[in-house]
């Protein structure tokens, strides 16, 4: 009789990894779009209002203290193209609404801030281009001079006169009138933004997922 050897273990076989999918491509980033409305960098339209008002606050200075137009009266530079003529303005432009009361000062203070403030915000919602930003530091800084003018001195200090051969010019101005009318004229000159079209949505085919799902689970035919 032959003894039985006994049997080895055979190994138990080796795990093999299972395949790995290859990664999945990502899909560029598309930035972000900024929550709420696109707001416009001020930076410029501070410029500029600073610009002008401290020009013509300057020149006020030096007509009414170094010249002494105010005790001049008139002092002809390019006559008659360009003469400096005195006037203190209680009113608006040309003297509208004119009245020495302090009322009527303080009224014309507040409503030349109230447009302030009002070109401000309007311009920064707006997303304004460079020519709106312009015009509006120009509006602001010539507003906020005159203002200056009837806090300092009751009224606004006109010392500019232009006439021609002939004819004579019995208004004055400032800078900061020239720059509010400027101002204004560009404001409204102001070409408008228009919307980008919004691009028209795809109905989705019907029925494509259902057939897509029946196939997979074997209860739908193929080919």
């Amino acid at each position: 009789m032959q003894q039985e050897l006994p049997l080895e273990p055979t190994p138990p076989a080796a795990s093999q990894p299972a395949p790995q999918s290859a990664p999945k491509p990502r899909r560029p980033r598309t930035p972000k779009k900024p929550k709420g409305p696109v707001r416009t960098d001020m930076r410029l339209v501070i410029w500029i209002a600073t610009t002008i008002f401290v020009v013509d606050q300057v020149l006020k200075y030096w007509v009414v203290h170094v010249l002494q137009l105010d005790r001049l009266r008139e002092i002809d530079v390019l006559p008659p193209w360009l003469n400096l003529r005195m006037a203190w303005n209680q009113g608006v432009n040309f003297g509208l609404m004119a009245s020495d009361t302090d009322v009527t000062k303080w009224i014309l203070i507040a409503v030349a801030l109230a447009i302030v403030a009002w070109v401000w915000v309007w311009i920064w919602r707006a997303d304004a281009g460079r020519f709106a930003r312009v015009a509006a530091g120009l509006l602001i800084g010539g507003a906020l001079g005159n203002v200056i003018d009837r806090l300092l001195y009751g009224a606004v200090a006109d010392f500019l006169n232009m006439s021609l051969p002939g004819w004579q010019n019995p208004y004055s101005f400032n800078v900061a009138d020239i720059a509010i009318f400027a101002g204004a004229i560009g404001l409204v000159l102001v070409p408008q933004k228009k919307e980008p079209p919004k691009p028209a949505r795809q109905p989705r085919a019907k029925g494509g997922d259902g057939a897509r799902d029946k196939t997979r689970d074997g209860t739908g035919k193929s080919g």
